[in-house]
């Protein structure tokens, strides 16, 4: 392998501190991006126990996105209308969170299974009546799972490929635990719209593995699985849901996209060459606009204490104090700081409250949403910042 980046060390991304620990030392690890030269795919270079990134108190909760539950209901409508699925069909999704997408597949009356490691989100989603394992999915628990007779129509695995150390015994499971006519569906951060919008806050310690589709293809088929289809999705900054089974069948559509990245040169440690300027670019023009604002008088918040914003602040290296305090919608996280740079979080009715003239969005990927859901905010007078939204064009 050939590393293309490097954002320093910083510490896990979603390991929000309390304030008791504020003057505890934190751990840190580095943050590098590397090249795959036979296989093609993009990988951190340091790998985290996974027992340490999702065994703590895991703060993520799916359900506070209202524009992630409309876009999981809608792939479940999708998935219903293309599939013959009624009573005796299984659905199993892996790292399935608080239940928000399975829980559209039992108002359909489709018996369900979810799997996820973290005990808080696999708390919420039994409340909600989402029959849910707390583990982790890998071939062993399909190899039982299987032994018990629940063979899976339908597996789903939202934003989770990224995150498996073990991925080779990952995707083994989805062989065994499919049925022979059954099909998978996984969803990715996509590496080409990273690479292309300049997306490096995307990189964190949770995040292993940046997939192309010609990656996952490889990785596949290792494990006896077609890649059949692929679709590019806007969400988080841009993704792909990928169609898998143990027939092949190859649409248009997935030949096209494969044609795409090879002409691209995808393949290539060149094509990743550049990225990591144009980081640095990123980087020098978001930290002069912020001190001018500063220089100026204006104070700065910021919204969403979420991976991408632990990875960009830390990454950004402001001075103490510059982002006052960050909010977020999640309660779960009130009341906590951002690890490393240790900036408070607030609840969102703060930005009414002390009405900063600034927010930089740290949650970018669902800025709409946010900026919507502000109104009363920018009205006031209060403006919002994109820091993806200037980037170098390629």
């Amino acid at each position: 392998m050939t590393t293309f980046l490097d954002l320093g060390c910083q510490p896990i991304a979603n390991a929000l501190l309390e304030e008791r620990q504020l003057e505890e030392p934190e751990p840190s690890f580095p943050l590098e991006l590397a090249f795959c030269h036979d296989c093609g795919l993009v990988q951190v270079t340091e790998t985290i126990p996974p027992d340490v990134l999702f065994g703590r108190d895991y703060p993520y909760f799916s359900s506070f996105s209202p524009a992630l539950l409309a876009h999981s209901r809608q792939h479940v409508r999708q998935i219903l209308a293309e599939s013959s699925l009624g009573s005796e069909s299984l659905i199993v999704e892996v790292a399935s969170n608080d239940g928000y997408l399975l829980s559209n597949f039992i108002e359909a009356g489709i018996p369900v299974l979810g799997i996820d490691p973290a005990a808080g989100p696999v708390a919420a989603a039994r409340q909600r009546g989402v029959p849910t394992l707390q583990a982790f999915f890998g071939a062993g628990l399909a190899r039982k799972l299987a032994a018990e007779g629940k063979r899976a129509d339908v597996m789903i695995a939202n934003n989770v490929a990224a995150h498996v150390d073990q991925i080779n015994d990952f995707i083994e499971g989805f062989a065994i635990l499919l049925k022979d006519d059954g099909f998978a569906r996984l969803e990715v951060a996509y590496l080409r719209d990273m690479i292309e919008k300049c997306e490096f806050d995307t990189v964190y310690h949770e995040h292993l593995f940046y997939w192309s589709i010609a990656a996952m293809d490889r990785l596949l088929a290792r494990h006896g699985l077609h890649l059949n289809d692929a679709e590019r999705l806007p969400i988080h900054g841009g993704s792909i849901r990928l169609t898998t089974s143990k027939k092949p069948g190859q649409s248009e559509r997935l030949k096209g996209l494969l044609a795409e990245e090879a002409s691209l040169g995808m393949g290539d440690l060149s094509y990743y060459r550049s990225f990591a300027a144009h980081v640095e670019q990123l980087r020098q023009a978001l930290h002069a606009s912020v001190l001018q604002m500063r220089s100026a008088g204006a104070r700065l918040a910021a919204y969403g204490a979420a991976a991408k914003g632990a990875t960009l602040l830390n990454y950004m290296k402001f001075e103490n104090g510059v982002v006052e305090y960050v909010v977020d919608r999640n309660p779960q996280k009130v009341g906590k700081y951002l690890p490393g740079v240790r900036v408070p979080i607030r609840p969102v009715e703060t930005l009414i409250l002390d009405r900063p003239d600034y927010v930089l969005v740290l949650a970018w990927n669902f800025a709409a949403e946010i900026i919507q859901q502000n109104q009363e905010y920018a009205r006031m007078g209060g403006q919002f910042i994109l820091p993806v939204a200037e980037r170098p064009s390629l």
